[in-house]
Parts: C-alpha cells; structure tokens; sequence
C-alpha cells in the first residue's frame, strides 16, 4: 500500500517517468484503495473491502459492503473514463430474488450507487445511478 516505497524499490524516483510509465495506472489505484482502507482504519472500523474478477476477465476494483450493500469502484488513471461501469452489472444477480431459493432470497444483496474514481475536475453523474469522483475528492 505504500505507492512510495514501491516506486523507490522500481528505482523510479522522477514523478514525470512514475505518472507516464507502464505501472502508473496501477500505482495510481494503489493509492486511490489505500487512501479509501485508511479513512475506515482512521475511523475504528475494520475495512469492509472486496474485489472482484470472474473467469471472463470481468473485473470490479473495489466493492465495499456496507449496511447490506454493495458499492461497486472502478479506478481509472483518466479525466474522461468513458465505459468504466460497465462490469458493475455483474453484480445484479446478488439483488434479484427470482435467482434464488428463499434462503437466498432472505440474504439477498443491495446493489448501492457506483463510483468511478479518477482524475475527473468534479463530481458528475457517470449515469442514473453511478457517479464520476474525482481523486481529490477521497
């Protein structure tokens, strides 16, 4: 989680090559998952923190659980993430009940608002229920 020593030990000290060479995107969500699992650290609590990547290379970066929902993250070193959400529908079938016995049904999940963390200006609906966040904002 330190994205500073990991650069020192890649021997890669000026930031200009850091935030241009082919490990930025990368470190960059290095930093973006570690300044989210300190602020719950900071807080006293336990970080609830997921990932997700099935066998079709579908991934999610970070799925925080948190009151019975799921908030899907997607992290992008980019101003303009143009597609970013479109893995967050893997998710859905967690929240449909007709996919599952009763138990299930019981235990079924809330899919939550979905973010997608970058280098965005400000703060601006991705779509009707995601959000483009911009880094500074964390």
């Amino acid at each position: 989680m330190d994205t500073g020593l990991a650069a020192h030990l890649t021997r890669w000290s000026d930031p200009e090559v850091l935030e241009a060479g082919a490990m930025a995107g990368a470190f960059f969500e290095t930093y973006v998952v570690s300044e989210i699992y300190k602020s719950f650290v900071n807080a006293g609590k336990i970080p609830p923190l997921y990932y997700y990547r099935d066998s079709n290379a579908k991934e999610i970066d970070l799925i925080i659980w948190q009151n019975g929902a799921l908030y899907p993250i997607e992290i992008k070193k980019s101003a303009q993430p143009a597609g970013a959400t479109k893995h967050f529908g893997v998710l859905n079938p967690a929240a449909d009940e007709s996919n599952f016995d009763e138990l299930s049904r019981q235990l079924k999940m809330k899919i939550g608002a979905g973010n997608v963390i970058c280098l965005a200006n400000g703060l601006r609906p991705a779509d009707a229920k995601n959000w483009i966040v911009p880094v500074w904002l964390i």
